[in-house]
């Protein structure tokens, strides 16, 4: 399959990289490489990004793009998020063809997760 017109790459702000760090091996078992005091780059898995130094978050309500992440066990990612410092701002919801929650990251960022189950 071509990576042609494909999202490659994808960036946060964080305004501090050691719990950004921490939070996302813990929770979804990302992989970091750090390049100098401003940025990080990480690994899903599947896709690359970063985090850039910075106090700004990304906010869906202020017209941030919502990133939404997949999970076998929509309740137990739940309960890592929470437990690794991240804060639940919306509860587990159905819709067609899945459910899922919402998520602040320890920088503030709102991210979401969903399962098909």
């Amino acid at each position: 399959m071509s990576e042609d017109r494909r999202i490659d790459y994808i960036e946060f702000p964080s305004g501090d990289f050691e719990r950004t760090k921490g939070f996302y091996q813990s929770v979804f078992g990302w992989t970091f490489e750090d390049y100098g005091e401003n940025y990080i780059a990480f690994n899903d898995g599947r896709l690359d990004g970063g985090f850039y130094r910075s106090l700004l978050k990304s906010d869906p309500s202020l017209g941030a793009v919502l990133v939404v992440l997949y999970a076998d066990d929509l309740e137990g990612t739940m309960e890592r998020i929470t437990d690794a410092g991240g804060q639940i701002s919306r509860q587990i919801f159905s819709f067609p063809g899945g459910r899922r929650f919402h998520f602040l990251d320890p920088s503030g960022n709102e991210l979401a997760v969903w399962s098909d189950s």
